[in-house]
């Protein structure tokens, strides 16, 4: 059953969602705003994956319910890790058609996926919204090194399945294929929103230990690392990142540590 929804607002978009009878949709707490009153909420640790689209049954006695404790504990577990929400909210309508509202934190575009069941998505962590409880939520790590040189991009959202993902990020959306650029492109970590399964993710150093290298990381704004996309499928990149509107509000608050230089001396915020 598709989805229905309409992505509305300008500046700072939400998804209004129509559900059918018995339609179910979640979504990270935190990202709901409005529903109409035939609409049941429940509060679960468990993702679609774990069996939080549906409740299961009691089949397997007590192994079951261990195994299927087992398994929210470890989905918990990762999204804490990935500085998720620990909990998911589930919507569903009863008795008649029924609305959701739900929007991103960040001033910023939405975008509803469809996934047929043949590509994943990834996504950067927090531009989860809401999905159909046929789309299974999880956490996949970029790799150790490569991950953690670039600061983003070591723990992604993964979307499997079938049905309707929306996410959100900051600013303006742009879509690229890598295949479009001569197969490859590079971006600031922050800028980079989600992408298909295919395209190969990595982080690199900003040029060479030379002078011009340590210009680019000390000046430059860019730090030492950018995202590296490669392969033949749809990439989201957002053209505000999270670290530029923290130092803008820093330095309209007469809070900017930065003085004239960016990149490397610049105030992560957290």
């Amino acid at each position: 059953m598709t989805l229905q929804q309409e992505i509305v607002g300008n500046a700072m978009q939400m998804a209004v969602v129509n559900l059918s009878p018995g339609q179910t949709v979640y979504c990270e707490a935190g990202k709901f705003l409005f529903k109409t009153a035939n609409v049941t909420m429940e509060t679960r640790l468990s993702g679609p994956s774990g069996g939080g689209g549906q409740q299961q049954g009691g089949s397997g006695g007590m192994g079951g319910l261990l195994r299927q404790a087992m398994g929210t504990a470890m989905q918990a577990g990762q999204r804490m890790l990935a500085g998720e929400s620990l909990a998911f909210q589930y919507f569903t309508a009863q008795g008649g058609e029924g609305t959701v509202g739900f929007a991103g934190v960040l001033p910023g575009e939405m975008r509803a996926l469809e996934l047929d069941g043949t590509r994943a998505w990834f996504a950067e962590k927090d531009a989860f919204v809401a999905a159909e409880s046929s789309v299974e939520f999880g956490i996949a790590f970029a790799g150790g090194r490569t991950g953690m040189s670039g600061g983003e991009g070591f723990i992604l959202e993964k979307f499997t399945g079938h049905g309707t993902v929306i996410i959100a990020g900051a600013g303006n959306f742009i879509d690229l294929n890598p295949a479009d650029f001569g197969g490859r492109i590079e971006v600031d970590t922050g800028c980079v929103v989600a992408f298909e399964e295919g395209i190969e993710y990595g982080v690199q150093r900003v040029g060479g230990l030379n002078r011009q290298g340590i210009m680019n990381a000390v000046f430059g704004g860019e730090g030492l690392s950018l995202a590296a996309l490669e392969g033949n499928g749809r990439v989201i990149l957002q053209s505000l990142t999270i670290e530029g509107l923290a130092n803008a509000l820093k330095k309209a608050q007469g809070g900017d540590k930065q003085g004239p230089t960016g990149g490397l001396f610049s105030t992560h915020a957290g």
